[in-house]
């Protein structure tokens, strides 16, 4: 299904999500301009959540609003999805405490890959057929 235009920016911001996920990861494999070393990562990771990712979950709490209790189906990942964020936020939140960051880095970056590909693959989708009017609308308040 294609994407609806006004949740592509969305979708790119999870494709660069996605990249720091395979970045976080234990097993990550050497990209140029990316060190492996423990203390690179997670001074990268600190960047991105406060670059991109505070900004991003931003975007979908406001879409999250504007399609809360309109239809149940919805209504109910709307609710998991949000608890979702609150984990992965408080996950982030513990890498400075952690006693093994490299496996709290992985945890984090399987959540959040977890929850970018229901966002992407079921969330997207389900809004696109059961509220396209929502949508629409928000094509004209965030063109």
């Amino acid at each position: 299904m294609q994407r609806h235009m006004s949740l592509v920016p969305l979708s790119h911001e999870h494709k660069r999500l996605l990249f720091v996920c395979r970045y976080l990861k234990k097993d990550a494999a050497a990209y140029e301009g990316f060190p492996l070393e423990t203390q690179a990562r997670l001074e990268y990771i600190v960047k991105v959540f406060q670059e991109l990712m505070v900004p991003h979950i931003q975007k979908e709490e406001y879409l999250f609003e504007k399609c809360v209790g309109k239809k149940d189906a919805i209504d109910v990942m709307v609710k998991e999805l949000q608890e979702e964020h609150l984990v992965i936020s408080r996950m982030y939140s513990g890498l400075a405490e952690s006693t093994d960051p490299d496996a709290a880095m992985d945890l984090l970056a399987t959540a959040l890959e977890t929850h970018i590909r229901k966002e992407e693959r079921e969330f997207f989708a389900l809004l696109q057929q059961e509220l396209p009017h929502i949508l629409e609308e928000l094509e004209l308040e965030h063109p």
